[in-house]
């Protein structure tokens, strides 16, 4: 395994084929390797980097492609070539990078204006407050699992904290307000 540095860092090659009758087994393969962080270089073959785990999470995916009646090889690639090496860091951090700034439409978008809608409507209620406060928890994990395949260090990963952050500061306001105009709802 690799120190970590992106300098030198190792990377294993997947190379895959799964029935052509249906796209069920293909889209089912595709998604499990999308959602480890795989790097697509083309069809049915994808790199990622030697990471801890990586193999293991790759030896699941592997059997899933036995059990739809198809096959994979495996390989590590010690040696890649600079000019290969910086396509692939480039990549896996355009990929990345392209994840947060999902989270931060998301938030823009949706979280805030969710918020302001609700307090247009003069829709301060608890169940409001929680179902706002679920679409947070689900930001939170999508950054989470954004981190943990962000191989590579991408820029937007402050921004995407920091959106999160303010979605967490607009919610506390909205469950305060709600507090203050409903009371307490354990007190009857």
């Amino acid at each position: 395994m690799t120190s970590g540095e992106v300098g030198d860092e190792r990377f294993v090659q997947l190379v895959y084929r799964v029935p052509s009758d249906t796209s069920r087994a293909r889209v089912a393969v595709w998604r499990e390797l999308k959602r480890l962080g795989a790097l697509y270089i083309q069809q049915a073959v994808c790199v990622l980097p030697d990471r801890e785990g990586v193999r293991d999470r790759l030896g699941k995916i592997r059997a899933k492609i036995d059990e739809l009646g198809g096959e994979s090889m495996l390989f590590v690639l010690e040696q890649v070539e600079e000019l290969e090496r910086a396509k692939l860091v480039a990549a896996f951090r355009e990929n990345s990078a392209k994840e947060y700034a999902e989270i931060v439409e998301e938030c823009e978008t949706k979280f805030f204006k969710e918020i302001e809608f609700e307090r247009y409507r003069e829709n301060y209620t608890f169940e409001e407050a929680e179902e706002i406060r679920q679409d947070l928890e689900k930001l939170r994990r999508w950054l989470r699992k954004v981190e943990g395949r962000d191989w590579m260090r991408a820029e937007g990963r402050d921004l995407a904290h920091a959106k999160v952050a303010e979605c967490e500061r607009q919610l506390e306001e909205f469950e305060a307000d709600v507090y203050d105009r409903v009371g307490d709802p354990g007190r009857s």
